[in-house]
């Protein structure tokens, strides 16, 4: 029996010719989608590959002290960090702030380090960055605060919101001082609690800065 015969056999053995037709189909619908899975495959492949050259790019941009390289490349990889393990995103977002801040933008800076604080507290140097950014707001609140008579409608207004920005710095601040001391960043926290008139928040910052010692981290791993 020849090839044509066996096949023409196969058909005429059929219940019926739509059964045929069913089973065309559904070996047509299997193999569009195997096609279409390794297209994907191969697709979130080629992405991955392109985000992480480019975080070796932003990388290599920082290590030579090229800011705006940086940042240029930062801003694009920010739309992507979704392919990133948590890890690997609080170390982009921790260095990204960093090169904002390292470029004056500290408005863009701030909450970038605030989220790597939320994902990675342990994490001083964040949060040491974090201090001194609140801080220096305060700062600016406090020269209006000088140069404002104590009459003046808008005083009261002033002063309370020295007070507001100078408690957001402040438990940042002594993170920082608890894990890595430092006489400049503990000065600026007694300093800061004495204007906001807090002797005791001074008097009991020993025990808190004992505390806050105990877990402490310097690097962020993003393995």
């Amino acid at each position: 029996m020849d090839k044509g015969t066996r096949w023409v056999l196969f058909f005429t053995t059929l219940p019926d010719a739509r059964l045929y037709i069913k089973f065309a189909a559904m070996v047509a619908r299997l193999c569009l989608f195997i096609v279409c899975c390794l297209i994907g495959m191969t697709l979130s492949a080629q992405t991955s590959d392109t985000l992480y050259n480019k975080l070796a790019d932003f990388n290599l941009a920082q290590l030579n002290g090229d800011t705006y390289g940086a940042l240029l490349l930062g801003k694009e990889i920010l739309t992507d960090t979704g392919r990133m393990t948590a890890k690997q995103r609080s170390n982009f977002i921790d260095r990204m702030a960093k090169a904002y801040e390292d470029n004056g933008e500290d408005d863009k800076a701030l909450p970038l380090y605030l989220e790597v604080a939320a994902a990675e507290p342990d994490y001083f140097v964040a949060q040491r960055a974090i201090g001194y950014l609140y801080n220096d707001k305060a700062e600016e609140i406090q020269l209006k605060l000088y140069i404002t008579p104590k009459a003046a409608p808008d005083y009261s207004a002033l002063r309370e919101s020295y007070k507001n920005a100078v408690l957001k710095a402040l438990p940042h601040l002594e993170k920082a001082q608890a894990c890595d001391p430092d006489d400049d960043t503990l000065d600026l926290v007694k300093t800061l609690y004495q204007n906001i008139g807090d002797e005791r928040a001074v008097n009991s910052l020993d025990d808190r800065l004992s505390r806050l010692s105990k877990k402490c981290k310097d690097v962020l791993d993003d393995k």
